[in-house]
C-alpha cells in the first residue's frame, strides 16, 4: 500500500520558524527607535512591518502558497481595519473643527479654572472614566474630554506622558467596565456567557487596578505640583483665550451633541462626523472673526466665501491658531484629516503584518505551543493573557485579541471546570486594556495621534491598563475570584457540557 506524498504546506511549521518573522520585526523595530528616537512611528515602522510582512510571504511562499493566496489575506486584513481609519478621519476633522469653533479652546479655559495640580492626574483619570462609562467608548473620550485635558496639562506646565497615561487609564476602564462597550459586549458573546455576569466578575480585577493607580497618581500630582506655572501665568493664557474666542455655553453644544448621541448608542462614525459637523456650524455663527481670520486675513473673500474655506481647511489640514501667545498657538494649531495620516499609514502596515502571520499558519504554531504548557487555572490564565497581549502585538486589533483566544480557550477553560465568565473577563483585562500600549496598533496609534503623545512616551503611566493583565495573572495564580463552571448559569452549565461531549467524540473519530 503506498504512502502518501505529504505536500510542503501539509508539514507542521518547526516553532523556529514561526518565530522568526516576529524577531525580525522586534529588531527592524528596534534600530528604528535607535535611529529615529521618537520620529520612528512616522515612517520607520511601517516599513519594518511591511518589510516582516514580506518575511512572513517568503515563508509561506516557501511552504507552496500562491501569491493571490496572500494577496487575499492582505485585503481582508486591511478590510478588517478600514472601520477604524474612517473614525480616525472623523476624529482628526472633528478635532480641527472643534478648535475653530471655540470648542476645546472653552474646555480648556473652564478646566484651567476647576483643576488643581495637586490633584490633577487622579482628577483626569476619574472623569475620563465617568465619561467613558457613560458613552461606552474610550476613544471618543480621549478625542474630546482627554484632548482638553492634554491642553490644561501643557498650560500649567504638567507631564503631557503622565497626562495621556490618566487618561488613557481612566478611558479604558471606563470603556472595558460600560454595558455600552462594544468590548465589553464582544468579550461574553464570544465565550457563552450574559453581560452583566461578565461585568460583575470584571469588578475583582479592574477595582484593584484603578485605586493602585490613583494612589500612584495622586502621589504624582503631589510631587509635580511645585512645578507649574504661575497663577498670574495661567490668568493670563485664560484672558488670551477669553480675547481670541467667543467662549459661553454656544461653544459646548458640540461636546452636548457629541455626548447624547453617544448615549443613545448611535455607531461611533456617525456621531464623531455629527460632532464635527455641528462644530463647524457653530464656529461659523458663533466665531466669525476667527473663521475670518483663519482662512481670509487679507479679507479676499466675501464672508460666506471665509466661512466656507475656514471650515474646508479645518477639517482637512487642521485649525491654526494666531494668538498673541506663541506657545497657546502650538498647542491650539491642531486637528485635520491630514494629521491622521501617518496613523493610518501604521495601522494598515500593522494589518497587512498580522494578515500575513494569521494565513501563512505562523500564528496558529505560536498559539498550540502555548497551549502545551497548560496544567492548570493559573498556567491557563497566564497563557490566555500572554495569546491576547500578542494578538494585540502581532494582529495590531483589540478585536482579533479577543475573538481568537476566546474561540481557542473557550473549551481550555471548560475542561478545567471554569466558567466562561473567567475566560471573557480575562480577555479584557488583557486583550482590551493592552490594546492602547502598543504602537502599531489601532487603539495605540489612535491615542497616540489623538492625544499627540507618542505611544511608548504615555505608556508606562497607562497604570491601569498595565496593572489589569497582572492582576489577573495574580488572581490565576493564587485561585482568587475564579467561578466554577457548576456554579455557572444552569443553561450555560448544560451547554458547556454538551460542547465538550460532543469534542471529546470528536477526537475520539480523529484518533481512530
Amino acid at each position: 500500500m503506498s504512502k502518501k506524498k505529504v505536500t510542503e504546506s501539509e508539514k507542521p511549521i518547526p516553532l523556529w520558524l514561526a518565530l522568526t518573522p516576529l524577531i525580525f520585526l522586534m529588531g527592524l523595530l528596534f534600530c528604528g527607535v535607535w535611529f529615529f528616537s521618537s520620529d520612528s512611528s512616522s515612517g520607520p515602522n511601517q516599513i519594518s512591518l511591511l518589510l516582516a510582512t514580506c518575511f512572513a510571504f517568503m515563508i509561506g511562499k516557501s511552504r507552496g502558497m500562491t501569491w493571490e493566496q496572500m494577496e487575499k489575506s492582505l485585503v481582508k486584513g486591511i478590510s478588517l481595519s478600514l472601520g477604524a481609519c474612517l473614525i480616525l478621519l472623523a476624529v482628526g476633522s472633528l478635532i480641527g473643527a472643534w478648535m475653530l469653533a471655540g470648542t476645546a479652546p472653552a474646555l480648556i479655559y473652564y478646566g484651567l479654572a476647576v483643576l488643581s495640580p495637586s490633584w490633577f492626574f487622579p482628577a483626569a483619570l476619574i472623569i475620563c472614566a465617568m465619561v467613558s462609562m457613560a458613552i461606552g467608548s474610550s476613544w471618543t473620550t480621549a478625542g474630546t474630554i482627554g484632548l482638553a485635558l492634554i491642553g490644561v496639562a501643557h498650560v500649567l506646565g504638567l507631564d503631557p506622558a503622565m497626562t495621556a497615561g490618566a487618561v488613557v487609564s481612566g478611558a479604558y476602564f471606563g470603556d472595558k467596565m460600560s454595558p455600552l462597550s462594544d468590548t465589553t459586549n464582544l468579550a461574553p458573546a464570544m465565550v457563552g456567557t450574559d453581560l452583566f455576569t461578565h461585568v460583575r466578575h470584571m469588578f475583582w480585577t479592574t477595582a484593584p487596578s484603578v485605586l493602585i493607580a490613583l494612589c500612584i497618581f495622586t502621589w504624582l500630582s503631589l510631587t509635580s505640583a511645585h512645578q507649574v506655572a504661575s497663577p498670574e501665568a495661567i490668568e493670563a493664557i485664560r484672558g488670551t483665550l477669553r480675547n481670541s474666542f467667543n467662549l459661553g455655553i454656544p461653544t459646548m453644544l458640540p461636546l452636548a451633541l457629541l455626548l447624547f448621541l453617544a448615549l443613545r448608542k448611535y455607531p461611533a462614525l456617525p456621531t464623531i462626523t455629527a460632532g464635527a459637523l455641528f462644530g463647524a456650524f457653530i464656529a461659523i455663527v458663533y466665531q466669525p472673526d476667527v473663521v475670518r481670520t483663519f482662512a481670509d486675513p487679507d479679507h479676499a473673500l466675501s464672508a460666506a466665501g471665509a466661512a466656507f474655506k475656514g471650515i474646508w481647511q479645518a477639517m482637512a489640514g487642521g485649525y491654526v491658531a494666531s494668538t498673541p501667545d506663541e506657545h497657546l498657538n502650538q498647542l491650539l494649531s491642531r486637528g485635520g484629516m491630514g494629521s491622521m495620516l501617518n496613523t493610518i499609514w501604521l495601522i494598515l502596515s500593522a494589518m497587512c503584518f498580522g494578515a500575513a502571520m494569521e494565513r501563512v499558519g505562523l500564528l496558529q504554531r505560536i498559539v498550540e505551543t502555548l497551549l502545551k504548557g497548560v496544567r492548570g487555572p493559573g498556567s491557563l490564565i497566564f497563557t490566555t493573557v500572554l495569546t491576547s497581549i500578542g494578538m494585540n502585538i502581532m494582529a495590531a486589533d483589540q478585536y482579533i485579541a479577543i475573538v481568537l483566544p476566546g474561540r481557542m480557550y473557550r473549551l481550555e477553560f471548560a475542561r478545567l471546570g471554569l466558567a466562561p465568565q473567567n475566560l471573557s473577563r480575562t480577555l479584557e483585562d488583557a486583550g482590551t486594556m493592552t490594546s492602547a500600549l502598543v504602537p502599531w496598533n489601532t487603539c495605540g496609534a489612535f491615542m497616540s495621534a489623538t492625544l499627540g503623545v507618542p505611544t511608548l512616551a504615555y505608556a508606562p503611566f497607562a497604570f491601569v491598563n498595565i496593572l489589569n493583565p497582572l492582576i489577573a495573572i495574580t488572581y490565576g495564580i493564587f485561585n482568587i475570584k475564579l467561578t466554577k463552571l457548576e456554579d455557572a448559569d444552569p443553561a450555560v452549565y448544560q451547554e458547556m457540557e454538551e460542547e465538550l461531549e460532543e469534542a471529546h467524540l470528536d477526537e475520539v473519530k480523529e484518533q481512530a
